[in-house]
């Protein structure tokens, strides 16, 4: 498996009284895509959202257990620096409306306050777009606003923000649900390419997507989690009758 980049213990998420996720011990390889997939509502979401500390956002909002980036204690450690290491890219491309796509794609560094130089900020901009496999798209149109993008490439925009903060991991949480099937493959594409310099955690109900992209599954089922191993090993002989069952698409 490599080095492990994360790893949880007992990790166990909260809405006030109702736990959707139970008791969650993992541990995610580096350099490789790691797909927690599961039917809607599993907790999948809440799970990978314990990782970046972006769960406790909500009032009512809890966790127990812990959660180690390599060796650092996350609920620990200051929640900005966490969310600046473990990034994140939502189900529904999300650029900031009032920016452009220059603006949008630094918009890290001015939310955190951290100044860069101007030929800072125009390669930050350039390397990032082109690890999102953007930049071409973009390079001539750099100060239109984001949304004037397609949903795909908007979704590729949100990923280059993410990549342009230098994160260890990065989460993707359904990032093609809202997508049609060529926006789709060319983020799939994507996925591919950036495990050479970034750790990603899928989630997905998607079950063939997690057959085409990913190193390693996790099955969550009810916030628990079920069965976890090499992909092609949980797809192709599932120790459990319920991870079987789903992915014959007996539920989910």
């Amino acid at each position: 498996m490599g080095s492990k980049v994360l790893r949880t213990e007992n990790l166990s998420a909260y809405f006030r009284d109702n736990r959707v996720v139970n008791r969650v011990s993992l541990s995610i390889p580096e350099n490789m895509v790691t797909t927690i997939m599961g039917p809607s509502g599993c907790g999948k979401t809440t799970l990978i959202r314990c990782f970046n500390r972006i769960h406790e956002l909500i009032p009512g909002a809890r966790v127990e257990g812990r959660v180690f980036l390599r060796d650092e204690d996350v609920y620990a450690t200051d929640p900005m620096i966490i969310r600046r290491r473990i990034g994140m890219v939502f189900q529904r491309p999300n650029p900031f409306p009032t920016m452009s796509i220059y603006d949008n794609v630094i918009a890290g560094y001015r939310l955190n306050g951290i100044k860069l130089g101007h030929g800072e900020r125009d390669a930050m901009v350039e390397e990032s777009l082109k690890k999102a496999a953007l930049w071409d798209e973009v390079k001539d149109h750099l100060n239109r606003k984001g949304t004037f993008l397609s949903g795909g490439q908007q979704q590729r925009l949100c990923i280059a923000r993410a990549l342009a903060m230098n994160p260890d991991i990065l989460l993707l949480d359904e990032p093609t649900s809202a997508l049609d099937p060529k926006a789709t493959a060319r983020v799939e594409q994507l996925v591919e390419e950036l495990k050479k310099t970034v750790t990603l955690i899928l989630v997905t109900h998607n079950v063939a997507q997690a057959g085409r992209v990913s190193d390693f599954t996790a099955f969550l089922y009810l916030g628990e989690l079920i069965e976890y191993g090499p992909t092609e090993q949980l797809h192709t002989a599932p120790k459990d009758t319920r991870t079987e069952e789903f992915l014959t698409g007996k539920f989910g």
